[in-house]
């Protein structure tokens, strides 16, 4: 069966290349009775792999059990998945069998791991060693034919390394491993998962699918999704249920992802700036909008971006300053240095630092709430498009206009 023959099959969504590599693995080892360990971060649909390894093997007639490790109480784990003798503990009036001894023949998925207290990990790698295990409360060993498929999002070596996971288990474990990407990696997908699960809930609930404009499809593609698929599919459904305009933009977006992520700067991420079509001049305006609670930290970072001690120590009486004629010009990068084409003679109320404007005498508040006004007067008071020429949010404009008392 080819990748998009498994893609249909099992409601796959998505092209990124990463993605198709680990339905690949999973593929070509289904055939094989090796032991699999998935990673990736929480909700990136690991769940998903162990039901294609099973269906695509001889043992696809057989049982399949999936096991959370993680919500099982380390007191009864031995007794789920081995199974326990009559009077073997409290509350064990009858004799019982495991998922190992029910899943003969078939697969057991056993996710998070990790979780597994030490000593049911010493039972888990005798059963992969040698197919054999003991039920709780017995002396009698017994046989068994499965085949482990395990998943974790955690980094086990890590674990390893702090004791909390064996070596041996690891590399038992480990014969096939599969990486699950996380969806900040496949931004080519975010939008199409969307779209799937927008139009899911609108047959749900009966209602018009939602349509995105290309500004809000941007920032749902540069957004982390820490939450990963789990994450966009919930807020799919919240703003399929509370929004009652079926054309979503850009604002509308925004006020659903959680705040803290979404002011942090593109280039705080080593891997978020990949693929970001934001212009160097939309970073700087960012850096002098949305970081200016904390003048210390900003003061610091614009003389890094400058690359200049002189600029730094007199940045108290200096504003970083972008003049609207050339707002239209290209802004380029040198190192941690933001610069404007140079030009030949600077005028009258502008200093140039090797290429940096620098405009004296205006505090940067006073700087900020002439940007805001200018951009609002050159607007006619059209928020929205003040606020995209600004390079921020709307809803940070609105906080600015608030704060400085702005009119009309």
């Amino acid at each position: 069966m080819d990748i998009i023959s498994i893609k249909q099959r099992f409601g796959i969504i998505g092209n990124s290349a990463l993605l198709d590599r680990a339905i690949d693995i999973a593929r070509q080892v289904a055939p094989t009775d090796l032991s699999v360990l998935i990673t990736g971060e929480s909700g990136v649909g690991k769940e998903i792999f162990p039901q294609i390894i099973h269906h695509l093997s001889a043992r696809k007639h057989g049982a399949y059990i999936a096991v959370n490790c993680g919500a099982i109480p380390e007191g009864t784990i031995d007794s789920e998945l081995f199974g326990h003798e009559k009077g073997s503990f409290t509350g064990a009036h009858e004799a019982r069998k495991g998922y190992f001894e029910v899943a003969n023949g078939g697969t057991i998925f056993l996710d998070e791991v990790a979780e597994l207290p030490l000593s049911t990990q010493v039972r888990l790698l005798r059963v992969l060693e040698s197919g054999e295990f003991f039920k709780v409360g017995s002396s009698k060993s017994q046989k068994t034919d499965v085949r482990v498929v395990a998943a974790t999002n955690v980094d086990v070596q890590i674990a390893i390394d702090h004791g909390k996971f064996r070596q041996d288990l690891f590399y038992r474990l480990n014969s096939v491993p599969i990486a699950v990407p996380a969806l900040r990696e496949r931004k080519e997908d975010i939008f199409l998962l969307f779209r799937k699960f927008a139009s899911d809930f609108a047959e749900k609930y009966r209602m018009p699918v939602l349509e995105l404009d290309e500004e809000a499809r941007q920032i749902l593609m540069n957004y982390r999704w820490t939450g990963n698929i789990r994450q966009l599919k919930n807020f799919a459904e919240q703003i399929s249920i509370i929004e009652r305009t079926r054309n979503v933009s850009a604002a509308t977006i925004q006020r659903y992802l959680p705040e803290t992520t979404r002011r942090d700067l593109p280039v705080l991420f080593k891997d978020a700036h990949k693929g970001n079509e934001m212009s160097e001049r939309e970073l700087l305006y960012k850096v002098l909008f949305d970081m200016r609670r904390d003048m210390t930290d900003l003061k610091k970072l614009v003389g890094e971006i400058i690359g200049h001690d002189e600029v730094a120590s007199h940045f108290s009486n200096q504003a970083t300053h972008i003049p609207e004629h050339y707002s239209n010009e290209p802004l380029r990068s040198e190192g941690n240095r933001v610069v404007v084409h140079d030009r030949q003679q600077p005028t009258d109320d502008e200093t140039f630092v090797h290429g940096e404007i620098m405009e004296e005498s205006l505090s940067l508040q006073e700087r900020e709430l002439e940007l805001i006004r200018r951009a609002l007067d050159k607007n006619e008071g059209r928020r929205r498009n003040a606020a995209k020429e600004l390079g921020i949010s709307e809803r940070t404009l609105y906080r600015k206009i608030r704060e400085y008392g702005i009119k009309g």
